[in-house]
């Protein structure tokens, strides 16, 4: 059951192209927006779908292929964690949640 613990799972459509940023430790970050798309009928019988965008992170290895293969509109699977953080600007404090992405899989046509 440990494995069940923070575990997310989407497959969806990459936003914007991603962005990296190679850090001075040698490492790399990709961070992108992820559409999901949820369809049903409301009340009335009428089909609706909903458009739900998540902001994934990527590291390293994960963070390459990302970079190398998942462009604007590409359709992907993610595998990760929920992340939370806070910063503060203009004296409000923000609250960030993000997906850590640890798995990748590459869907759709080339």
């Amino acid at each position: 059951m440990g494995t069940l613990k923070n575990q997310v799972q989407l497959i969806g459509n990459v936003g914007e192209a991603p962005q990296i940023t190679n850090l001075d430790s040698g490492k790399k970050v990709v961070r992108f927006s992820l559409a999901t798309n949820e369809v049903y009928k409301n009340a009335k019988g009428e089909k609706v779908q909903k458009t739900e965008w998540h902001t994934i992170v990527a590291w390293n290895k994960t963070a390459e292929i990302i970079e190398k293969y998942a462009g604007k509109g590409k359709e992907i699977g993610i595998s990760g964690k929920l992340k939370s953080h806070s910063y503060e600007k203009d004296g409000v404090t923000r609250y960030i949640t993000e997906v850590e992405a640890n798995e990748i899989l590459l869907l759709g046509t080339k």
